[in-house]
């Protein structure tokens, strides 16, 4: 098959070539409970460029060569022996994770912290290739509405943006205000599902114009530039009294100092982006009574009540299409900022 492939790192994402276009073997159903998915498309994240770049090498155990990609939809192939529900030839979404089922955290639907699983696109070959080797209870059936090519980014993307715009939406109330720090691939979805989720008013900060007149189709009530003055400007809109959650898709450079400062007491400071530091006195954190809440992507569970929310047109994904052999035009315009969305390669 065809396929997307990294054979070294690059610490400067300064390479004209991140991936190399080449034919490699076609996965091979070795396991009962094995499926292998015919792509139909794959998210680009930027967590692929933080791959490029080596910053994954201390987390995971990666050997050179391998095929990233773990947002990926497509339509099932084959199937092993085990598996049952499922037809050849059927849509599906694949969560990123797949696991065994047996341990404690998986029985629980606690996918992410799962002791046996493999993660597809980061510790094992993914999606940027024309077949996926996965596991079927990664698999959820798409519905009639969803092509696999216009759902793929939901499996990381637009999952962890719901995980956290699920929890910030439990404690949300009319006439409070939820603040969403970058309105790019993650954030422009995590505003719609607040939008469906809650009925507080929601301001989104983000440097583009284009990605807040994006924001503003997405249903954020306020928009504010960030320009250097954006913590006055929640201030302003929220009476001096800050938001009584931010989700910071960003989670970098001063967005971090900035999203504590716009949170108000008692409120809370969802991290999703990631690649800088929190760095706050235990006496702010005590006389504030903030809470900072990490999120990763969202549990198998999570991803169906998207799709859910997706079959009803609540959350729609605003997407750039490439070609597989185009990868590294994708990537190279991720890393520019020149894309608003999320790209998605299709073989």
């Amino acid at each position: 098959m065809k396929a997307a492939v990294l054979h070294t790192f690059d610490e400067s994402l300064t390479s004209d070539e991140f991936v190399r276009y080449e034919n490699v073997p076609d996965p091979k159903i070795s396991r009962p409970t094995d499926v292998i998915v015919r792509i139909g498309g794959a998210g680009v994240c930027r967590t692929d460029l933080h791959i490029v770049e080596g910053i994954w090498r201390s987390k995971v155990d990666v050997k050179l060569p391998y095929i990233m990609g773990h947002e990926n939809a497509g339509w099932i192939e084959a199937v092993g022996p085990a598996v049952e529900g499922f037809r050849v030839g059927e849509p599906v979404i694949c969560h990123p994770l797949v696991t065994s089922g047996h341990c404690l955290a998986c029985r629980r639907g606690d996918d992410m912290h799962a002791t046996d699983s493999s993660f597809p696109g980061i510790n094992a070959n993914g999606g940027y290739a024309e077949y996926l080797l996965t596991g079927t209870r990664a698999l959820i059936k798409l519905p009639k509405t969803l092509a696999p090519k216009d759902v793929a980014p939901y499996t990381d993307a637009g999952l962890t943006a719901y995980r956290a715009a699920k929890k910030a939406s439990r404690h949300l109330l009319p006439g409070q205000f939820a603040v969403v720090l970058g309105a790019g691939g993650l954030g422009h979805i995590g505003i719609q599902v607040l939008a469906a989720l809650c009925a507080a008013e929601i301001i989104v900060v983000d440097r583009s114009e284009q990605s807040l007149e994006l924001a503003k189709t997405c249903g954020a009530h306020h928009l504010v530039k960030a320009d250097g003055h954006e913590v006055e400007a929640v201030l302003a809109k929220t009476n001096g009294r800050g938001a009584e959650a931010v989700i910071d898709f960003v989670g970098e450079g001063d967005a971090v100092a900035r999203g504590l400062a716009m949170t108000g007491n008692g409120g809370f400071y969802y991290v999703v982006g990631y690649g800088g530091k929190i760095d706050i006195p235990t006496i702010d954190m005590i006389t504030t009574e903030k809470t900072i809440v990490g999120n990763l992507v969202g549990t198998y569970a999570e991803l169906v009540e998207l799709m859910a929310l997706a079959d009803r047109g609540l959350v729609n994904l605003h997407t750039r299409e490439y070609s597989l052999r185009d990868a590294n035009d994708a990537l190279h315009d991720l890393h520019a900022g020149r894309i608003h969305g999320r790209a998605v390669l299709i073989p």
